[in-house]
């Protein structure tokens, strides 16, 4: 936790980005029956039925202290979704950076060893010499800011039935490029100092 804390005080460096990396699944539904708009007096309704389409996952990278957030959405969340994800940002999003400091939960296909299974040994030891990856502790998913992030999309854009990739990918890049036109940013204000007040029972006891 307070190695995640102390990323955090980093000022900013075009050299070494901080990110922050989350993913989550969405389930993809579609009407049986056409939804009846508002009218006068009358809510909008929609049918309790639908159909199922599948399962889309969505990877949000985000970069709080720029306020830019760059989001993908696959078909899978496995190592090889990870990894591909993880080498547009470093060719494609963040090229000119020294080293790229992300910041991700703990996941088992979060780890150096995805690029191995992916790529070939050159370019997968290339990729993890790109990146300094920060991991947040079991249950301390909190820390990630790419995880407010993601409760934002699902808020304002991901909290209905969407019936497939497609409509999905155009939803969610609308968004996207909405909220980085705002420099919507995250001022991050929970210290180390904090953590060892007011979460001093995750901490050894030590006998003195």
């Amino acid at each position: 936790m307070e190695d995640v804390l102390q990323v955090y005080t980093r000022p900013l460096d075009d050299k070494r980005p901080l990110l922050c990396m989350d993913e989550m699944p969405k389930q993809l539904l579609s009407e049986t029956r056409e939804p009846l708009p508002v009218t006068p007096g009358k809510p909008a309704r929609q049918d309790y039925e639908y159909k199922r389409g599948g399962v889309a996952d969505v990877f949000m990278v985000f970069e709080p202290l720029v306020g830019k957030r760059y989001i993908e959405i696959t078909d899978q969340r496995r190592r090889e979704e990870w990894a591909l994800v993880m080498r547009k940002v470093s060719d494609e999003l963040y090229p000119q950076a020294e080293k790229i400091v992300v910041v991700m939960d703990n996941l088992n296909t979060h780890t150096p060893a995805a690029f191995y299974q992916v790529f070939e040994p050159s370019e997968a030891r290339r990729l993890v010499e790109r990146f300094e990856f920060h991991y947040t502790p079991k249950h301390g998913s909190w820390l990630n800011m790419a995880e407010i992030e993601l409760s934002a999309l699902v808020r304002q854009c991901l909290d209905r039935r969407i019936p497939d990739k497609a409509t999905m990918i155009r939803e969610v890049n609308a968004w996207q490029d909405q909220r980085n036109s705002e420099v919507v940013k995250v001022h991050w204000q929970f210290t180390t100092a904090d953590a060892r007040v007011k979460l001093k029972n995750l901490y050894p006891k030590i006998e003195v």
